[in-house]
């Protein structure tokens, strides 16, 4: 991933979900609101030649040519009668040679208990409030977006300035399409108002973005914690704080590839599996993988396992997987290394404690599977070698999904320590292929919105039974339960045309999973499914409306289900 800087993740506020008829709303008209003064920003009058399909001659009109594009690309998808306003400038932002805050963005109002709020006493993003309200709550505009126009000067980052076509042919600069789609979609909601690094909600009062987070270590979404602490530990829970809305994860195994995996097979002191994070750069990953035994990266130069200059034991690389310690040189010149030495993959180990991290860069002549594991897992494997050999096999794991927890939740961006304005409000870096909503701007990504739109389908801005989303549907799929309305069980009842892969769950009207009944390879013809009136932890579900949801081969049926007191 090319990490060319950080998102600045400016907090905003979540939605509901709108679980009944579908929406009547038209597409949403989302309108830039020019704050700029005279000369600069979206009014810079510097000459310039239009590029990749952005028709601007001024440098301000590219700016707003590529934030009228990006409105464009959101007000397709989301619907809503009420006008979204954007209200944006370019300013200076802390920025140095190598790294430097793109842009923010955020709603710039809250709301709760208006007519139309699916949830009680919860705080909504200003643009989704309306949406469901059906009118303007507030003279505000209802984003405000700030981004760097230092970007375009030599000593922010280097020579990396922004691109402004829209064509995703931007080289070494940064595309500034996929920032402003970002940072929109924090504004649009994708965020909790409530602070990673002390727990606390604004005004105590919680948001639907924090209805969908659960930490799995407790089993408890952020709304159900009864203290901040809860919440504050959660957020710095790697790899155990995933969203909980039924569209995204449903989604995720069409989105997400298999995690990568370095699965030490000997010695059995330390076998097992080892997580991996892929480099952009990275050669083919398959489920086979390659099998080798691992060898130490040594150079001339301290620190010597870095690769960082010629290596000394090249010889003994060729047809091994090579362990480099990330260092003082950039990750693609350690693989080329790797590579021209003869290695088949590189493993390179973090040099700081925590998980690893993404390593970014492109260059086309690298053809070796590359991944990074973490400083812990790294050391295990150093401390074997002094013993004697270490095979491994890098592969691609045969169940996990990059990005997801082993429950299948997709995960979001819980690092330790807690980064404010990025903790939370992400999507994790270990998905793969990359995110529009991680927490950093990578060159893979263009103009998609990924599982952003399935999140705004769990948040209200759609219904997951009636979304947009393209869907295959057979004559005949159809799931029918019964008894319902039920209590204390009932049974669904589905028929599949062709064998294949099938997914039954049940969630709530809020659209938070409450049970996973299957995720298994079917064959064709009926089939009854029990769901006895409990979640996934045990405990018996509430009387209320749920919806149980199939889908298998592409095809998709739901069903509202009634469950009564007992």
């Amino acid at each position: 991933m090319a990490r060319h800087g950080n998102f600045l993740g400016a907090t905003a506020l979540a939605l509901a979900l709108l679980m009944s008829a579908p929406s009547l709303a038209p597409a949403a008209t989302i309108v830039i609101v020019n704050n700029d003064g005279a000369g600069e920003g979206f009014n810079d009058p510097a000459s310039v030649s239009p590029i990749g399909g952005n028709p601007g001659t001024t440098l301000g009109a590219q700016r707003l040519f590529i934030f009228s594009h990006a409105a464009s690309i959101w007000g397709a998808i989301l619907p809503s009668n009420v006008t979204i306003r954007v209200l944006a400038q370019f300013n200076p932002q802390t920025c140095s040679a190598t790294s430097g805050v793109l842009g923010s963005a955020g709603a710039r109002s809250a709301h709760a208990n208006f007519a139309g709020a699916l949830l009680t006493n919860t705080y909504y993003q200003q643009a989704l409030a309306n949406k469901l309200s059906g009118s303007d709550l507030s003279v505000l505009e209802d984003i405000n977006a700030t981004f760097n126009s230092d970007v375009d000067n030599a000593v922010c980052l280097g020579d990396a300035n922004w691109y402004y076509g829209i064509d995703g042919d931007e080289g070494t600069d940064i595309e500034l399409l996929p920032v402003v789609l970002h940072e929109l979609g924090h504004g649009l909601g994708f965020a909790t108002f409530a602070s990673s690094s002390t727990g606390a909600f604004l005004d105590n009062t919680p948001d639907v973005f924090s209805h969908f987070l659960l930490n799995k270590s407790t089993g408890l979404h952020w709304d159900e914690m009864t203290n901040n602490n809860a919440r504050k530990n959660s957020a710095t829970n790697t790899g155990n704080l995933v969203w909980d809305g039924s569209t995204v994860n449903l989604r995720a195994p069409s989105v997400l590839q298999h995690e990568p995996e370095v699965r030490v097979l000997s010695p059995l002191s330390i076998a097992g599996s080892y997580t991996a994070i892929e480099a952009e750069f990275t050669g083919p990953i398959d489920g086979t993988g390659v099998t080798a035994d691992i060898v130490l990266v040594t150079d001339a130069v301290a620190p010597v396992n870095d690769g960082c200059e010629a290596f000394t034991n090249g010889a003994a690389l060729v047809g091994k997987l090579a362990l480099i310690d990330r260092g003082l040189c950039n990750f693609v010149d350690k693989a080329v290394s790797a590579q021209a030495n003869g290695a088949i993959g590189l493993i390179v180990a973090n040099n700081v404690a925590g998980a690893p991290i993404p390593m970014g860069g492109v260059n086309p002549a690298i053809t070796i599977p590359s991944v990074m594991i973490s400083q812990a897992d790294g050391t295990a494997i150093k401390n074997a070698l002094l013993s004697g050999a270490v095979s491994a096999t890098l592969r691609r794991h045969p169940t996990l999904l990059a990005g997801a927890h082993l429950d299948g939740e997709v995960k979001m961006y819980a690092p330790n320590p807690v980064e404010p304005g990025s903790s939370v409000s992400h999507f994790d870096v270990t998905a793969f292929p990359d995110l529009l909503m991680e927490p950093g701007i990578n060159s893979g990504l263009h103009d998609g919105v990924d599982l952003t739109h399935q999140l705004f389908i769990d948040l209200g801005w759609l219904s997951p039974v009636t979304s947009v989303e393209p869907v295959a549907v057979a004559p005949g799929f159809r799931v029918r339960s019964a008894p319902n309305p039920f209590s204390p069980a009932t049974t669904i009842s589905l028929n599949l045309p062709a064998a294949g892969r099938t997914r039954v769950i049940v969630y709530d009207i809020q659209g938070r999973l409450v049970k996973r009944l299957l995720d298994d390879w079917m064959p064709s013809g009926p089939h009854g499914i029990a769901w006895d009136g409990t979640d996934d932890h045990g405990r018996r579900a509430a009387a209320g409306v749920y919806f149980s949801r199939v889908e298998s081969n592409g095809l998709r049926a739901a069903e509202r289900l009634v469950k009564l007191e007992r």
